[in-house]
């Protein structure tokens, strides 16, 4: 079987784009597209590279998990070996799932390939059309966010508690919101409320915000808690990273992490 080595990098760059993408959605990791594509370009460069070395049996079978795991560290983000695991171990059982599903397939359908020494080369390329398929799921679910948004806010009642003070406003989830600090989600009130709670000047976190004008940075300080209320039912998330806007709002933009 003939191989052309750009039809290979192409190939397996989709293929683990899409398993790693997988992997992000099912841990609900915050690993940008970014790092996913780098993860992917280096693991179709080991793709293509593996095969020449002629490994084989117990050899071929550690060197996959050792590159699996640094492709995992690569990938991914993460604050705790539990999520790192978490991480690999979707990677892993997702990539196990494929493979045994393509090769019933590949049965079934007549379709040449061969495997063996820890890589399958196929006459069809599968994961550039799970790629593009992948890539149209990701637009329309970005394009279904930004329509909701647009037409409508559910706002919701919330408490912000600070030491002995605190506040009560309306808010609302706003999934355009993709600011983080530390790794925490953060909510953003004006800065009248925030005079209320803390004393801003004092104030040293801050982190970068897009802006219609561009990036900016905003103070950041950390509540002992948020409540919010739906009905009767109370829903309270302990130290939660709140934002300063730089403009006046009216209400509180709840960061959509908080709403899970």
């Amino acid at each position: 079987m003939q191989v052309y080595v750009e039809l290979a990098l192409a190939e397996n760059f989709c293929m683990d784009f899409t398993l790693l993408a997988c992997a992000k959605f099912i841990t609900k990791n915050r690993c940008s597209y970014r790092r996913i594509s780098l993860g992917a370009a280096i693991g179709a460069c080991f793709a293509v590279i593996f095969p020449l070395f002629g490994l084989s049996g117990a050899w071929a079978i550690v060197v996959k998990a050792v590159f699996s795991l640094a492709l995992s560290a690569v990938s991914s983000r993460f604050s705790s070996f539990k999520s790192f695991a978490a991480f690999t171990a979707a990677f892993l059982g997702i990539s196990a799932l494929a493979g045994g599903a393509l090769i019933g397939l590949f049965s079934l359908a007549g379709w040449e390939y061969s495997a063996g020494g820890g890589y399958m080369i196929s006459s069809v390329p599968i994961g550039i059309p799970l790629f593009f398929a992948l890539i149209l799921f990701l637009a329309c679910r970005a394009l279904s966010k930004k329509i909701s948004a647009k037409v409508k806010k559910s706002y919701v009642r919330c408490a912000i508690f600070c030491g002995d003070k605190s506040i009560e406003q309306q808010g609302f989830f706003d999934s355009g919101n993709k600011v983080y600090c530390g790794g925490a989600p953060v909510s953003v009130i004006s800065l009248a409320a925030a005079c209320a709670l803390v004393d801003v000047a004092s104030l040293k976190d801050s982190v970068s915000v897009n802006t219609v004008t561009g990036s900016k940075r905003i103070k950041v300080f950390t509540a002992d808690k948020l409540v919010i209320y739906s009905g009767e039912n109370e829903h309270t998330i302990k130290c939660v990273k709140i934002g300063i806007s730089l403009r006046a709002i009216h209400s509180a933009v709840l960061h959509p992490d908080l709403a899970e």
